[in-house]
């Protein structure tokens, strides 16, 4: 039998000094970058990825993965709740915010405003961006 072991999820021999990183600590935030932003979704005339733009509706909910972490130019692409990719943001954007998410930083989106084929691609979905610090 095994008496030493803890009946509590917690970690063995935890210091009680030292904050635990298991809920989620997150790495600073890139100084001089705005939390909170707007930006165009980049790539959606490509793989016809615009036909996912009809079932999005102003409010949608939508999910930023960045790339792996050894990419030379990082990407963050945006993803519709199903899995549906959209496009990726700008690469100014993602220079700075991929790194940042694939630390372990977190990130919300929705989409503001959706527009047809009338608009340029590049102006076709408008997000809100709000990165949780």
């Amino acid at each position: 039998m095994l008496d030493n072991i803890p009946n509590e999820p917690r970690a063995v021999n935890r210091d009680p000094n030292v904050k635990s990183c298991m809920s989620r600590c997150r790495p600073p935030f890139p100084d001089g970058r705005p939390p909170h932003f707007r930006a165009t979704v980049h790539g959606i005339a490509f793989a016809d990825r615009d036909r996912h733009l009809e079932a999005l509706e102003a409010g949608d909910s939508l999910y930023l993965i960045p790339d792996p972490p050894d990419q030379e130019t990082p990407e963050v692409w945006v993803h519709r709740p199903g899995g549906d990719l959209l496009g990726h943001l700008p690469p100014e954007i993602s220079a700075w915010l991929g790194p940042w998410l694939s630390e372990g930083g977190s990130a919300s989106a929705k989409a503001l405003k959706i527009h047809g084929s009338d608009v340029p691609s590049w102006r076709r979905l408008l997000l809100e961006v709000s990165c949780s610090l």
